[in-house]
């Protein structure tokens, strides 16, 4: 019972945080759609809560220089592909341009999955949402106990570090998240996580 009724003010809570930032998702869509040439969203899938297939929503930050066919031009793009293993690289070239580096250092291109939190898909705190080939190189054995819960729009290593640490502290922190998660715990990363996206610190 308690779990429904923090499931249901979770999608209350995604909800209202949706709303607020629809000024700054659509016109960043807008932008991206017309710099790009292509799709403005990319639905690209990960493994979620006990093992169902998420199709994560995000902004789109990376493209090919080729300009898209006409047919390809649509709201939202699937991505299959695995992407590497590895961390991401400051100086990824894929990166479109000034303008979508910014959306990825303030996570802008991660607020469409506040529709995941609605969906009750992802909580607003937890551990992110990976791919199989990820889950299966640096999580191991370790994967029902990080499946068993739902992924999070943020989470520990989104507080302390993002995308300046390494995949053995991003695993320890997740796990160490999953252990002693609480009330306290879950505000506190919220309260976190705020002023790291509007610094953009530890992100690219």
């Amino acid at each position: 019972m308690m779990e429904r009724l923090v499931g249901i003010l979770e999608q209350v809570g995604g909800g209202l945080l949706l709303a607020v930032a629809a000024p700054i998702l659509a016109p960043a869509a807008i932008v991206i759609a017309v710099v790009s040439g292509r799709s403005p969203l990319i639905a690209h899938l990960r493994v979620g809560h006990r093992g169902r297939a998420l199709w994560l929503l995000k902004l789109r930050t990376m493209w090919d220089p080729v300009p898209a066919l006409p047919s390809e031009r649509r709201w939202v793009e699937r991505i299959v592909a695995e992407p590497s293993i590895h961390l991401k690289s400051r100086d990824d070239r894929r990166v479109g341009n000034a303008f979508a580096a910014f959306c990825r250092r303030h996570s802008i291109d991660e607020l469409p999955q506040l529709v995941h939190v609605v969906r009750g898909e992802m909580s607003l705190v937890g551990p992110r949402p990976l791919t199989a080939t990820e889950l299966d190189f640096h999580y191991g054995w370790r994967i029902p106990q990080l499946l068993a819960v739902k992924p999070g729009l943020t989470g520990l290593w989104q507080t302390q570090g993002r995308s300046a640490l390494d995949w053995p502290t991003r695993v320890s922190l997740d796990i160490h998240h999953l252990r002693s998660h609480s009330a306290k715990a879950y505000f506190t990363i919220l309260y976190r996580t705020f002023p790291i996206l509007i610094s953009g610190r530890g992100a690219w």
